[in-house]
């Protein structure tokens, strides 16, 4: 009997907050290099979910018998160790159903079904045997779960141990799936026999890749619009492991790597740097794991190959792929999303809600802090912001989480707010709006932000800074009303001029709003520091 190798186990911080309606559902992806448990919170009023835990054994269920393509005894025995592990680990989180599927290892086995019969009869795991094309979709349904397409299309090129997908889809729909019989466990079975591979092998093994992939690339082309050009997606390990390598040569390394992007000249430079190192030298990368290292070189000529043939300059990564998938179609199946467009396009809403609710964010008031941001944004155009339009979604974010740091402790709340959506799942947010919103919350109170302030060093560039230091700005002013645990101020009386901004308040009720002018009077000295302009606060509502 083997055992697996030791388990990759992610648990997510436990919420106390709001929540109490969560349904909790598992999801198994057996794959052909490794089982993957992936155990979801699905909110139903929000129609999101949000990782619990995730957790990952390398069983190697791909390196099939050479002469009967079966799945080995050894392999077998080491899925079924992996899978009664998750089917434990489901039960002790209370989930109501466990969702698995097995792809292109156990389907094109000729034992496959018996594996599957047995997994049924002796664990009690209902297991679909996906074909390429049910993996395509839910493929794109995983990342599309994650990433906000909007109108332009995407090329998904998911790399697994025994198939390749590649797929073009857009926010409302998948417009072509495919499934290629090439995959990185694949490849290093039949074709790497020294390593590093010679010369002529490794020519011979690109034009294989090459072959095989056409079939693919052309029915996607083929699904192109004039004029369009498809961003390019990774999905899975091949992907992710390149997408570390690059990052680790970064200055600053991304926390995440969910959108994380990587030009195809920083592909090729790993690419062939890959096929030159031994298997020793490729297991000393600290970004990469051993068994990762094993069958890397494979899976990248496969990554790069298809970015060649699709003519693709770079690629954002997406950490979401099929397992969260079948929590989607689950979701789908169930009714929690009825319009599956709506869905997608409400990505950066709902993450930043479900954030703000695992953080005890008193919603109400967050929306209302959230609407007098959006005034002034509005009506301070050209004078205290000369932002294009995305700097107002970043500050719609930030007004929303901009109290989160309360859940920790209520003094210095704006830097345990800064931490917190700085190292939340922001999903549909690129690393540096991530920053930024983090960033915008980090300075709606207390200090101007300063050089050597962590928060203020991470952004980027020049630009980011400048959207940051204004929107913070408007959101200062906009918190400062927020003084009462009910509403107060109905609306904003706002005029705005390159010297003064006068603000006039508006009772939600018969009330005396002098608190709430006394806190917006002490914005007066930031505002004139920041940018020169004069606060006139009206001395009483009309």
């Amino acid at each position: 009997m083997v055992p697996p190798d030791p388990a990759v186990t992610v648990v997510a911080p436990v919420s106390q907050g709001p929540g109490t309606g969560l349904r909790h559902v598992a999801a198994i992806d057996i794959g052909s290099n490794s089982i993957h448990l992936l155990i979801a919170a699905v909110d139903p009023e929000l129609r999101s979910f949000r990782l619990v835990l995730a957790e990952k054994s390398s069983t190697r269920l791909g390196e099939r018998d050479p002469e009967t393509g079966d799945l080995t005894p050894e392999a077998i025995e080491r899925a079924f160790i992996a899978l009664r592990h998750c089917r434990q680990l489901a039960e002790s989180h209370g989930v109501e159903q466990i969702l698995t599927a097995a792809t292109s290892a156990v389907r094109e086995a000729p034992n496959g079904r018996l594996f599957v019969q047995a997994v049924q009869e002796q664990l009690g795991l209902d297991v679909d045997l996906v074909s390429g094309q049910e993996e395509a979709r839910l493929i794109y349904l995983g990342v599309l779960s994650g990433m906000a397409f909007g109108d332009t299309p995407h090329l998904i090129l998911d790399i697994g141990g025994g198939s390749t997908e590649l797929i073009l889809a857009d926010g409302a729909d998948a417009r072509e799936l495919t499934s290629t019989r090439i995959g990185a466990v694949r490849l290093q079975r039949d074709f790497i026999r020294e390593d590093p591979m010679p010369a002529a092998r490794l020519t011979f093994l690109r034009a294989f890749i090459q072959g095989s992939l056409e079939p693919a690339v052309e029915r996607v082309k083929r699904q192109l619009r004039p004029g369009e050009v498809p961003v390019m997606v990774g999905t899975s390990g091949t992907a992710t492991a390149l997408a570390a390598l690059v990052a680790s040569e970064q200055e600053r390394t991304p926390l995440r790597l969910q959108g994380f992007r990587m030009s195809r000249e920083q592909i090729n430079q790993q690419v062939n740097r890959l096929t030159t190192l031994t298997p020793e030298q490729r297991r000393s990368l600290p970004a990469i794991n051993e068994r990762r290292a094993e069958i890397i070189v494979p899976g990248a000529l496969v990554l790069q190959q298809a970015m060649a043939m699709l003519q693709a300059g770079e690629m954002v990564i997406s950490e979401r792929a099929l397992r969260e998938g079948l929590i989607v179609d689950w979701m789908l199946r169930h009714d929690l999303i009825v319009d599956r467009f709506a869905y997608q396009s409400s990505i950066r809403r709902r993450t930043v809600l479900q954030l703000a609710q695992r953080y005890g964010v008193v919603q109400a008031r967050a929306d209302r802090v959230a609407q007098h941001a959006l005034s002034l944004y509005d009506r301070c155009r050209g004078v205290l912001h000369h932002d294009e339009g995305e700097g107002r979604q970043l500050l719609w974010a930030a007004a929303m989480l901009h109290a989160s740091g309360q859940h920790i402790n209520i003094g210095a709340y704006h830097k345990h707010s800064w931490y917190l959506i700085r190292h939340g799942d922001l999903l549909g947010y690129s690393e540096t709006e991530q920053l930024m919103v983090a960033a915008i919350a980090r300075y709606h109170r207390r200090s101007l932000p300063k050089k050597r302030h962590e928060a203020w060093l991470l952004l980027p560039g020049r630009e980011q800074r400048r959207t940051v230091n204004a929107m913070a700005m408007l959101l200062r002013l906009a918190a400062s009303l927020d003084r009462r645990p009910t509403p107060a101020v109905a609306g904003l009386r706002i005029a705005c001029s390159t010297s003064e901004l006068s603000i006039g308040l508006d009772a939600a009720s018969p009330l005396d709003l002098s608190l709430e002018r006394w806190s917006l009077q002490g914005c007066a000295e930031p505002l004139a520091e920041a940018t020169g302009v004069r606060l006139l606060v009206e001395s009483d509502s009309r």
